[in-house]
């Protein structure tokens, strides 16, 4: 059975955390803020976690709401928990395989110096799997970035400012978002690497080495 969760579960499961967690009265953009969505959608969630039994509501001052979690509620969340973790698990473990791969090809090549594209999760695994590997990480690039380091390490808004390295390694789920123009081109010297898990994140063009 696929235990990963889509979109409307997680929101699902965003919401009965929220209430659960909910300490008093609590308004619905405060709601929607949690579940990262649209007042209107927030809205339609709550009306229907409530057609289900989920929740109750109840009216409370300054047009704000109280709202909590029936038990039928606590058992979807339960059970909605025990997916979203099982799946977390799961992408670790694919997650981490694939990073293995990246570093091994790495160490084959000769390239010890690597640049990570991208701030995020996937980045936070490809570290941890790096420290098994005759690799150093001299840092990470991404243009969004508001930070100056990224687990501990130089976090770099501009390919200019970066500290030389022999190879860069896509690390953002999507590349259209992070790679600088020209980055991974034909006339683009240092190589690019992607993992298999994000095959299908290549902007169009990009010169880059998918490690299976």
């Amino acid at each position: 059975m696929n235990e990963d969760l889509g979109r409307d579960e997680r929101l699902t499961l965003a919401l009965l955390e929220a209430v659960a967690e909910a300490d008093g009265p609590v308004g619905q953009r405060r709601l929607a803020r949690r579940m990262g969505v649209a007042l209107g959608l927030a809205n339609a969630y709550v009306r229907r976690c409530a057609r289900k039994g989920w929740i109750k509501i109840r009216q409370a001052p300054a047009n704000r709401y109280l709202y909590y979690l029936t038990p039928e509620g606590f058992a979807e969340k339960s059970r909605l928990t025990v997916r979203f973790l099982r799946h977390s698990l799961a992408f670790y473990r694919e997650a981490s395989a694939a990073w293995a791969a990246v570093w091994r090809r790495c160490e084959r090549e000769g390239w010890r110096r690597a640049l990570l594209v991208g701030a995020g999760e996937l980045a936070e695994i490809a570290v941890v799997r790096a420290s098994d590997h005759a690799v150093t990480l001299v840092g990470t690039l991404d243009p969004g970035a508001r930070r100056r380091q990224f687990l501990g390490r130089p976090l770099w808004r501009r390919l200019a400012d970066c500290a030389p390295h022999d190879v860069r390694v896509l690390t953002a789920v999507d590349g259209r978002d992070v790679l600088p123009e020209g980055l991974g081109r034909d006339d683009d010297p240092v190589p690019v690497l992607a993992p298999v898990l994000l095959a299908g994140a290549l902007p169009a063009g990009t010169r880059a080495l998918v490690v299976h």
